[in-house]
């Protein structure tokens, strides 16, 4: 199955609200951060990944299979969390209130991204068979 454009947009914006929801909670009981600030952080990851994947679609377009191995979706996290790390350092997050500490943000984003990947890589193949054979789309 090769995920579409539309499928990895869904699969994207369904485990962050999901799986990414729940990890956000327990972790922010640990980190020095507001539920109110993670909870934004989560959401920017959200929106900013919907332009990422439209990036990753042009980039595919030049693979001969047009798609990433899978690695190379666990590998995404270091530019991603790159570029949120800088919007969220000027200040280009909206409604984020306190500064975050380079550490709590990196521990948070690491996290949510392992577990949504081995989510994805994982159960949902066995829980959400229809997703697999629709291109990962879920509606």
């Amino acid at each position: 199955m090769i995920p579409t454009l539309a499928g990895r947009v869904q699969t994207r914006l369904f485990v962050l609200a999901t799986v990414g929801a729940v990890l956000t909670a327990l972790l922010t009981l640990l980190l020095p951060m507001s539920f109110a600030d993670a909870y934004l952080v989560l959401l920017a990851v959200a929106l900013v990944g919907v332009g990422w994947e439209l990036l990753y679609h042009l980039l595919m377009q030049f693979r001969w299979d047009k798609d990433w191995p899978t690695m190379f979706g666990l590998v995404t996290a270091v530019p991603e969390g790159l570029v949120m790390w800088v919007l969220l350092d000027a200040g280009l997050v909206p409604g984020v209130q306190g500064p975050l500490s380079w550490w709590a943000f990196a521990t948070m984003f690491a996290v949510v991204w392992l577990g949504q990947w081995l989510f994805v890589n994982g159960p949902m193949r066995v829980l959400f068979v229809k997703w697999r054979l629709r291109g990962g789309r879920l509606l």
